[in-house]
């Protein structure tokens, strides 16, 4: 089984030598999105984010290393109730690469 790599925090705190209670929670909370798939970081980020409030966004970014485009996303399909998100799948009908059948069909000669 492939080991997850862990984000190491970018926060003024983590980056800082001496000890803070914050580089704990910080690592903690990076060994568990580490475990996550994409919309389950997507949505505890932004949770946190929405939490935090003004700033939220920049400093989960330091921590998690999401994007804050990412941090942005997971908000508003929280704000949503997650409405229009698939219980059964990741990703939305349609998202990720094309089926390898589809990628080499042939081409429509003229």
């Amino acid at each position: 089984m492939q080991e997850a790599s862990i984000h190491r925090c970018q926060c003024p705190v983590c980056r800082e030598s001496e000890p803070h209670p914050d580089k704990q929670l910080h690592h903690r909370m990076n060994v568990l999105v580490s475990r996550m798939d994409e919309q389950q970081r997507r949505w505890y980020v932004a949770f946190e984010s929405m939490r935090l409030g003004h700033g939220g966004d920049k400093l989960l970014e330091q921590i998690t290393g999401l994007h804050p485009d990412t941090i942005r996303q997971g908000r508003r399909e929280l704000e949503s109730d997650l409405s229009g998100r698939p219980l059964d799948r990741v990703r939305l009908e349609g998202g990720g690469r094309p089926r390898v059948e589809k990628k080499n069909l042939p081409s429509n000669p003229h």
